[in-house]
C-alpha cells in the first residue's frame, strides 16, 4: 500500500509530523530516531513523548554510530515495548544480519526506512553547519533526491560514495525520497499488515506509485556501482601487493573499528581481554630472535579475527573507517575481501531474515564443485 505525507513547509517537517501521528495514535510506544540536540549534534534516541520530535531529524546528512547496534540492544529481550525504528538503508541491513545473528528481534519493531543520499563524518558536518548559515548541507542533498543526480562526492562519507545500495528494500514503512517533489509530498509505502493498519490509524490517503522512483534508484546504482568496482579493484590490487599488513601498518589497535561495527556484537571479546598483554620478557624474546618487533603487537591478529567473524555479515557501512584515527580503508579492504567471500556463498548481507547464514547451514552438495575441477 503506498500513500503520501503532505508537506506544508519543507520535507522535515512533514517527516517528524509523521511521527509523531505514529506516537499520538500509539501505533507505537516510543521510536528510536536520530535526534538534534541544541548543540546542532546529531544521535538517536528512544522518544516516547510526541512534543520532543521537534528535534527529530532522520533526514540530517551525518553518520557517527550505525543505529542497528542500539535497535539490537531495544529489542533483543523481554520484556520489551512497541518500538519504531527510523533507519538508512545500511542500519536495516546490519539490523537484518542482527536479527539473524540472534542479537535483535523483530516481534515487536516497526522497522521504518528512509532512502540515504549520503552522509558526511560528524567533524565535516559540524563545519559545515557552522559555515552554511540558511543554506543547510540537507537541503543540496535534497535537491538531488527527485532527479538522482549525484550531489559533489568528494565530501560525503567514503562507503557512501560507492553504496549501491542508497534506497530501502525492505522495512515495514519506507519513506520515498527518491524520485519524489518533495515539495508536494512525501511517498510512503507500507509493506504489510501490521504496517497497513498505519494507515487506518493516521487516515493517509492512498496513492498510485508512478515509476519514477524505480528510474531514479537504478540510476543512482548504476553510478555508485561504477564508482564501488573502481575502488574495490584498486584495493584488491594492493592487497595483492602489499597484503593486509601493508595497508593496515598503521594500525595502533584502538578497537575503535570493532567498537563501532554494527556486526561485531560478542560480549566477551578476546581483543577485551589480558591475552594480548603479554609478560616484559615476551617482547624482549621476541626483539632478541628477530632484531626487532613491532609495537603495539598483535595488530595483524585483531583484524584477520574480525574479518573471520563478520566478513559474511558485512553490510558496508563504513563507520570503521571513520572512526580510525590513523584514517586507514579499513572499510575498503573488508568490503574488497568481503564481497568475494558473499559471491563465494551467494550471500547478500542484510536482504532477507529468511535467507539463511552460510556458516550455520550445512548443504550435502556445498563446494562439491571444487573437486572436479
Amino acid at each position: 500500500m503506498r500513500v503520501i505525507i503532505p508537506v506544508e513547509q519543507n520535507a522535515i517537517g512533514a517527516v517528524r509530523g509523521f511521527l509523531k501521528q505514529l506516537l499520538e495514535a500509539e501505533v507505537v510506544e516510543a521510536l528510536l530516531v536520530p535526534m538534534e540536540t541544541p548543540a546542532g549534534s546529531i544521535t538517536p534516541a528512544l522518544v516516547a513523548d510526541p512534543d520532543l520530535l521537534d528535534a527529530a531529524n532522520p533526514l540530517a546528512p551525518v553518520m557517527g554510530l550505525n543505529a542497528a547496534r542500539v535497535a539490537g540492544r531495544v529489542s533483543i529481550r523481554e520484556p520489551r515495548g512497541r518500538i519504531g525504528v527510523v533507519l538508512r538503508p545500511c542500519e536495516l541491513r546490519a539490523l537484518v544480519e542482527l536479527v539473524k545473528l540472534k542479537q535483535a528481534n523483530l516481534d515487536d519493531i516497526l522497522t521504518i526506512g528512509i532512502d540515504c543520499m549520503g552522509t558526511y563524518d560528524v567533524p565535516l558536518y559540524t563545519r559545515m553547519q557552522a559555515d552554511a548559515g540558511e543554506n543547510h548541507p540537507l537541503a543540496a542533498l535534497l535537491a538531488t533526491a527527485q532527479s538522482g543526480e549525484l550531489p559533489p562526492q568528494e565530501a560525503l562519507r567514503d562507503a557512501c560514495q560507492m553504496c549501491e545500495k542508497p534506497h530501502v528494500e525492505e522495512a515495514d514503512v519506507v519513506l520515498e525520497l527518491f524520485g519524489a517533489d518533495l515539495d508536494a509530498g512525501i511517498p510512503v509505502t507500507l509493506s504489510d499488515e501490521r504496517a497497513a493498519a498505519v494507515a487506518e490509524k493516521l487516515d493517509l490517503a492512498p496513492a498510485d506509485a508512478d515509476g519514477r522512483r524505480a528510474e531514479v534508484v537504478e540510476k543512482m546504482v548504476a553510478a555508485r556501482t561504477q564508482v564501488r568496482d573502481a575502488r574495490l579493484g584498486e584495493m584488491r590490487q594492493r592487497l595483492e601487493q602489499e597484503g593486509v599488513e601493508g595497508i593496515l601498518a598503521a594500525c595502533v589497535r584502538c578497537h575503535n573499528c570493532m567498537t563501532v561495527c554494527p556486526i561485531c556484537y560478542c560480549k566477551t571479546c578476546l581483543f577485551k581481554s589480558p591475552v594480548f598483554d603479554h609478560e616484559p620478557m615476551q617482547y624482549m624474546n621476541w626483539a632478541r630472535r628477530k632484531g626487532g618487533y613491532r609495537l603495539p603487537a598483535d595488530t595483524m591478529l585483531f583484524h584477520l579475527t574480525r574479518l573471520n567473524h563478520m566478513v559474511l555479515s558485512c553490510v558496508g557501512c563504513g563507520m570503521c573507517t571513520s572512526d580510525c584515527p590513523a584514517e586507514l580503508p579499513v572499510g575498503r579492504v573488508f568490503r574488497a575481501i568481503g564481497m568475494q567471500v558473499q559471491e563465494a556463498f551467494d550471500y547478500v548481507p542484510g536482504h532477507s531474515v529468511e535467507d539463511p547464514l552460510p556458516l550455520v547451514t550445512f548443504h550435502e552438495d556445498e563446494w562439491s564443485d571444487i573437486g572436479e575441477e
